[in-house]
């Protein structure tokens, strides 16, 4: 973990995000160095209660909020949306994701906030948007993915075995796009001296992230020697001798890739082979041609040697690794991709860090996961110069709240 400035040093943010699309935004923003208070209600984000947990911590809450500062008001009543406000006053950026119309019934939507604090970043995640006739319809990441075409087309490629991924794609694609629109608003801002509404659906992203909608939206007619975008779902995985799968990035169909996997393969004579002569025969012989591969393949002794006589020919290959693989490889263990953070019980567990590396900033993650409150007191009382007379005063009614741990 980190404690030097990182890039948005000085810069504060309140999110109010719950579950994962405006969680991990925020995550991206601290680890950026920005002072993140995770605003929750008096339940708190659903994913504290996630198994598995360390003492009365998720680890699911602890990878997607650790290093923010994590306070708990009850916003639905006057006194906690009046404390939000004092808060919002103090503050560069606003993160959250209440379904369409919350924010405006509790007197804190953008209009009524901005005109409290002009530079204000005020950013909202939702299913479908701020308007239009879905605006209402309630949206996790599984239903994003199956309305956006990512499940159809998942199962189109097994064969129409239609299933829900495992990953929740709308999520995390929209916290990274949410996340790039709060930085280019705060740059925008150093020039304009104002803030921004940020309006951000996980439709929307999906549809953009989607690097095959094109292809679906084209009407005309398309060349038989192509193949269409790529493909990468044909992408062959192999297994090499000592049982290790592999994949080879390339459609083996295409032209240009053929050729380099015929010169790995050292077979010239496939390209003469009427099966293969073209792109239109590879792909009615596809199984075939994959038959000759994986024989190919059979006879180098591990993934190792494999990829050293592809990569002579220019193919990139991969090893069929679980996440716990590639977390304490040797490439992981360089680049400090996983961290160990403070479990709060005198342990340790580990975490993905950021990916980015600056060489004039610091990022990462930057401290441990915190409860539900547990910094009440020391952001209202440094933010707002509450004292702790009034402290004890919005807690013993409730206006803020705390879920720590008991002590023996």
């Amino acid at each position: 973990m980190t404690s030097s400035p990182g890039p948005l040093h000085g810069i504060r943010v309140l999110d109010l995000t719950r579950v994962l699309a405006g969680p991990h935004c925020g995550r991206m923003l601290v680890d950026m160095g920005a002072d993140v208070i995770k605003v929750e209600p008096p339940d708190g984000d659903l994913t504290r209660f996630a198994s598995p947990r360390v003492g009365s911590i998720s680890t699911y809450f602890a990878q997607q909020n650790a290093g923010k500062r994590c306070i708990s008001v009850d916003l639905a009543t006057p006194e906690g949306a009046d404390l939000l406000r004092q808060l919002v006053d103090k503050s560069d950026v606003l993160l959250e994701n209440y379904r369409a119309g919350v924010m405006d019934r509790l007197g804190l939507g953008y209009d009524a906030l901005s005109a409290r604090n002009p530079r204000l970043v005020y950013a909202s995640i939702s299913g479908y948007g701020a308007d239009g006739p879905w605006v209402h319809r309630r949206a996790y990441a599984p239903v994003i993915g199956v309305e956006s075409g990512l499940t159809k087309m998942q199962g189109d490629a097994r064969g129409g075995q239609y299933a829900n991924d495992p990953w929740s794609h709308a999520d995390t694609y929209t916290a990274l796009e949410t996340a790039s629109a709060i930085l280019a608003a705060l740059f925008q801002r150093e020039r304009t001296g104002r803030g921004e509404r940020i309006d951000v659906s996980m439709a929307e992203t999906m549809l953009y992230v989607n690097e095959h909608a094109h292809d679906q939206l084209f009407d005309g007619e398309i060349d038989p020697a192509w193949i269409r975008s790529y493909q990468p779902g044909d992408y062959p995985i192999l297994t090499v001798a000592d049982g290790t799968r592999v994949l080879i990035a390339g459609h083996p169909a295409e032209r240009g890739t053929f050729d380099l996997i015929a010169a790995a393969m050292d077979r010239p004579d496939l390209g003469s082979d009427p099966r293969f002569a073209d792109v239109p025969s590879r792909r009615a012989h596809f199984s075939e041609l994959l038959a000759e591969m994986q024989a190919w393949a059979s006879t180098y002794a591990d993934a190792v040697v494999f990829e050293e006589k592809c990569s002579k020919s220019g193919l990139a290959v991969g090893v069929l690794r679980s996440v716990r693989e590639l977390a304490e490889s040797e490439w992981a263990e360089a680049r400090g991709a996983v961290v160990r953070i403070d479990d709060r019980l005198g342990g340790t567990l580990r975490v993905p860090n950021s990916p980015w590396h600056f060489r004039g900033a610091t990022t990462g993650v930057r401290g441990e996961p915190r409860y539900r409150g547990e910094d009440n007191r020391a952001v209202l009382g440094e933010v707002l110069g509450l004292d702790s007379a009034r402290l004890d005063d919005l807690e013993a009614r409730s206006i803020i709240s705390s879920r720590l741990p008991r002590t023996k």
